[in-house]
């Protein structure tokens, strides 16, 4: 590991898709009940089900791409795969940043890392998209993901599209219909404290009293209105509000409680498709 490198040219890994988790048979190596490294034994898990655990994942690279992994396959930094030391060859599992809330699925198909504070060693790919790279190192959550669930619950999402594409479609159309209107609204200004006395910012940047929202959309069908909140609601775990006035039906998401949960929450609109959320400030 000490001459492991970062590849010379790497090519952009920001869209590599994450690992499908699928059932496969055991692989025909790296399974064995235990195992020794370096004088120290350890123990693969019989049911990766229910796995769940935190702590330091480290990432592997150059130094590793294209030789064998200990499931068999040939290791390549730019797809999404990683090593553990128990979990049985191979597992999927789901691996959050606890610190910026990211995460990716990846394949588990090799042993390590043999260090007593790591969890988990990722490819280049997957350490990128969580963005460790820069660090080496970063805490994580790892939860083994199980393959007969998982694509039951993508069918179920999949039998759902046809009605969530015809309400995002009305949305956007909305939306687009309305954008001259919210972009010509004259701007109220602030209130100025009765006391003369300007109000101190909070350390977030925002006023005393105020609470933060991601808007979404301003609408001026409250039905769509209604509809996006529900969709919403099913794609991430904020509160999801409607605010009205005489000509539009704003879809917002909060309270945000802290401010470093806007770029994570930023992340989940972009995937559900509302690149253009931005923050507001107001009453709860």
């Amino acid at each position: 590991m000490a001459k492991d490198a970062y590849p010379d040219l790497p090519p952009d890994v920001s869209n590599v898709p994450d690992a499908v988790p699928r059932v496969e048979p055991r692989a025909p190596s790296g399974n064995r009940e235990s195992y020794e490294v370096w004088g120290k034994t350890y123990h693969v898990l019989a049911d990766p089900s229910g796995y769940r655990n935190q702590g330091v994942a480290s990432w592997y690279g150059e130094k590793f791409h294209g030789y064998t992994t200990a499931s068999g396959e040939i290791y390549d930094m730019y797809k999404m795969t990683a090593a553990h030391r128990s979990l049985p060859l191979p597992t999927y599992a789901r691996v959050s940043n606890v610190d910026n809330g990211r995460s990716v699925i990846v394949k588990v198909n090799d042993r390590g890392p043999f260090h007593s504070d790591r969890e988990i060693d990722l490819s280049y790919a997957a350490a990128a998209r969580l963005d460790i790279l820069g660090n080496g190192t970063g805490r994580v959550r790892v939860e083994a993901i199980d393959p007969v669930a998982w694509q039951a619950e993508q069918r179920s999402v999949a039998s759902r599209e046809p009605e969530r594409s015809a309400t995002t479609t009305a949305v956007a159309a909305e939306a687009h219909q309305v954008t001259n209107e919210v972009a010509t609204m004259p701007r109220q200004p602030p209130p100025v404290p009765s006391t003369g006395e300007t109000a101190p910012a909070m350390a977030n940047g925002h006023e005393p009293g105020e609470h933060i929202y991601l808007q979404v959309a301003a609408l001026g069908s409250m039905a769509n209105a209604q509809a996006l909140k529900a969709q919403l609601q099913d794609e991430i775990s904020q509160p999801v509000r409607v605010t009205s006035d005489t000509s539009l039906h704003r879809v917002q998401v909060g309270p945000l409680t802290d401010s470093r949960l806007l770029e994570p929450l930023r992340d989940k609109l972009r995937r559900a498709g509302y690149a253009q959320a931005f923050v507001v400030n107001g009453a709860q």
